[in-house]
């Protein structure tokens, strides 16, 4: 089976692992430091904090704006669900907004069309690696006075005119789960150049503890939202690649574009000018009258692993359970149903990419198609 994803590991992260595993310091410590300052050069921000997830990261900066019930956060709708749950785990309620569909990321029309008097915050998607329009949107969350916190969980090293992903909003977050461009294992990152809410941050990521000659006084109901040593070695040791790993798939990207130019009934990954991809998952959107999930089955069938592109998380019964059915968000619904995600990683080759690319026309030749919604 060609996977989705597979993570660049070796001789460098095992020598990491084996210093850190000597060393005895296993929780947060000194390669936790090494690894936030690594991530920190690269988005450009004075200030980085290593976290437990992306999910732990995006939660904690909305307790860090002080996000709580009777306030209303604007989520990307076309988004893993964390994006959405994070809002519900505070006591406030997601307004979830449409993407385009092109780059999939968020519609600053929509964006501005949602905001409320109660709107206090909001989380921008760049999905699959590509930023969104992240000047658009910051000018009207600006002019409404709407904290902006970037969801950058897949697009460490993407950037726009603007800036680099995760540098731009009040904070960003990344993730470092195995299918992240780079991986710790487990683990995520907040990001922000907001001296005060690094602050808020340091205090909140670890019990709400301050260091007082040997013991802690503890000033806040804090989380232990922290990053092992044991995580944070392999990613100092990823980011020493992580020029080599972001070259790799967007050249792989390009060269499965090239493949399936051609393709019938598929729509291949937009890339607006000027801003950067890193094909952290290579997206593509299927003709309407294409069965997906079928699609996905049969390529399986074949030794080729895909799935869905993500979700429309107002659609998912987590959240029609709490707040209805009446949202609308056709393009994320649209995407949720027809996006497909093929197989990319750094270390693919020509006969792989060509493989995937072949069976992916095969399939896409004759297609399962719905008929009154259903696939045959």
């Amino acid at each position: 089976m060609i996977p989705i994803a597979r993570p660049w590991c070796g001789d460098e992260e095992l020598e990491e692992l084996r210093t850190v595993l000597a060393s005895g310091m296993l929780t947060q410590g000194p390669r936790v430091a090494v690894f936030e300052q690594a991530v920190k050069e690269v988005v450009g921000t004075r200030h980085a904090f290593a976290m437990s997830s992306a999910t732990t990261a995006l939660h904690l900066c909305l307790v860090a704006l002080g996000i709580g019930p009777g306030d209303e956060v604007l989520v990307s709708d076309f988004s893993y669900p964390a994006t959405g749950n994070v809002v519900v785990q505070t006591g406030a309620t997601p307004i979830f907004v449409d993407v385009d569909l092109n780059t999939y990321a968020m519609s600053a029309d929509d964006f501005g069309a949602k905001i409320s008097a109660r709107t206090k915050a909001a989380l921008v998607v760049h999905p699959f690696g590509l930023m969104a329009d992240i000047k658009s949107i910051k000018d009207i969350a600006d002019r409404h006075g709407v904290a902006l916190i970037e969801d950058a969980a897949c697009a460490l090293g993407a950037a726009a005119p603007e800036g680099k992903a995760g540098a731009l909003g009040r904070m960003g977050c990344f993730s470092f789960h195995p299918r992240k461009s780079i991986t710790t294992g487990e683990g995520g990152m907040i990001t922000t150049n907001d001296d005060g809410l690094a602050e808020r941050i340091a205090l909140l990521r670890t019990h709400g503890g301050v260091r007082k000659d040997w013991y802690l006084s503890f000033l806040d109901a804090g989380y232990n939202y922290r990053m092992s040593d044991i995580n944070a070695a392999v990613g100092v040791a990823q980011m020493r690649k992580l020029g080599a790993l972001l070259a790799a798939r967007q050249s792989h990207a390009q060269r499965l574009r090239s493949l399936l130019s051609d393709c019938p009934l598929l729509t291949l990954p937009f890339e607006p000018p000027g801003r950067t991809h890193t094909y952290q998952s290579f997206v593509v959107l299927l003709d309407a009258a294409v069965a997906r999930d079928a699609v996905i089955g049969a390529l399986r069938a074949r030794g080729i692993e895909t799935t869905l592109g993500t979700y429309a998380m107002h659609s998912e019964p987590a959240m029609t359970s709490r707040y209805g059915t009446n949202t609308s968000c056709p393009n994320s619904a649209r995407l949720a149903r027809q996006t497909l995600t093929l197989p990319l990683w750094a270390q693919m080759d020509e006969h792989v990419l060509a493989e995937v690319a072949h069976h992916v026309r095969e399939v896409l030749t004759a297609p399962p198609t719905r008929v009154s919604g259903v696939a045959q």
